[in-house]
């Protein structure tokens, strides 16, 4: 086992190694809470090699070190890169280098459909597929700080060297069940570069509105749209520059002046002060300017008392046919596709489409027709 690859060369030829098998597993350790974008600071990596030299950790930090040798592993088709909760992992493959791995297995999406429940973490897998357990002691470590301790690197290393195992028991789990189709629209996205893109317009959306008055959304928007732009070309946390119950009180209150932002005394100070205080009010002043989807469209409207006890029932059904399938909640469908069943006589969602339909959207849409029911026998839930 190698420690830290801290050389061009020495990448080159664990990578020149590591193509040589069917796949590789990959995870990475960084920090965010000082910048928007993800600071790489360690990559893991590993192939099912002979257990001396088949498993490594890359050191970002070393300013000598070219990661071309390890992208062209990324982009190579003949071996499969297999990672954990892969987002965070290929985001900054991303934006760091305009590189995501393909092809992809991610095995929290595939131990989704194979039983072990939503979102399913890495040492619970460990754990129920290896029978062994993780040592956590260098979790909360700060891994941009140089040099590593010897468990600090096998802590790092135990992320990839269990997860071929865990790896290989999914691969076969989901080719004996032939679900290898369910998690393919997931790998899709995962693959998908508009997946880490996060456009300005659209920031707003991840705010939780407590109102939703026209001009008070405009606002609400033209604020988000300034943060985002500014967080992105200064790397800084969206939360360094303006939080988000700011941006809601400077929605209600629509100071007009900057004195009136000066004023107020539920801003922060930065808030209200050079840069950011010019930009809040330039965002204030033209919010008229800004486009909202209207709020009297069907989505927007309360739902009915009728639609709020049709959504309990498809609640109720959607964890039946999770049990019966032994498939993830959330992989099947989400709270806002019920919403859209219940509201809409033809609802567009994932969940009444594909392998989903079979398992799910068909008895969901004949539930909401009358046409089956739910009830408790001796065994529990059924349909009749």
């Amino acid at each position: 086992m190698l420690s830290l690859i801290k050389t061009t060369e020495e990448l080159k030829s664990f990578c020149s190694e590591a193509e040589k098998y069917p796949y590789v597993t990959i995870d990475t350790e960084f920090i965010r809470d000082k910048s928007y974008y993800a600071k790489l600071c360690l990559i893991q990596i590993a192939f099912p090699g002979d257990g001396k030299n088949d498993s490594t950790i890359i050191d970002p930090c070393e300013h000598d070190l070219s990661l071309e040798p390890f992208y062209d592993l990324l982009r190579k088709q003949s071996v499969i890169k297999v990672f954990h909760a892969a987002r965070q992992d290929l985001e900054i493959f991303f934006t760091t280098a305009g590189v995501i791995p393909d092809p992809l297995f991610d095995t929290q999406v595939a131990a989704m459909v194979c039983g072990f429940g939503d979102q399913v973490a890495y040492e619970t897998l460990v754990n129920k597929i290896l029978n062994k357990r993780l040592d956590k002691s260098s979790r909360f470590t700060d891994w941009a700080i140089r040099p590593l301790s010897s468990s600090q690197i096998n802590y790092a290393l135990s992320d990839v060297t269990h997860l071929r195992k865990i790896y290989e028991f999914l691969n076969n789990e989901l080719l004996e069940d032939n679900r290898f189709t369910w998690v393919k629209e997931e790998m899709d996205i995962l693959r998908n570069p508009k997946t880490y893109l996060v456009e300005p317009d659209e920031a707003w959306k991840k705010i939780r509105l407590r109102q939703k008055d026209p001009d008070f959304v405009k606002i609400v928007k033209a604020l988000a749209i300034f943060r985002e732009k500014e967080a992105q070309k200064r790397d800084v946390p969206r939360g360094h520059i303006i939080k988000d119950d700011e941006i809601l009180r400077l929605a209600s209150s629509k100071p007009k002046k900057l004195q009136d932002l000066n004023n107020s005394r539920l801003l922060s100070k930065s808030t209200k002060t050079g840069w950011i205080a010019d930009g809040v009010m330039e965002a204030l002043k033209n919010s008229d300017k800004i486009l909202i989807e209207p709020f009297n469209e069907p989505n927007h409207i309360p739902l009915s008392a009728e639609q709020e006890a049709l959504i309990d029932l498809l609640r109720l059904l959607l964890k039946l046919k999770s049990s019966i399938h032994n498939v993830a909640v959330k992989l099947i469908a989400s709270a806002k596709d019920l919403e859209m069943i219940a509201r809409h006589k033809e609802p567009k969602v994932r969940a009444i489409e594909g392998w989903r339909y079979e398992i799910f959207g068909e008895d969901a849409l004949r539930l909401k027709n009358g046409e089956i029911s739910l009830s408790f026998d001796k065994n529990g839930l059924c349909i009749k």
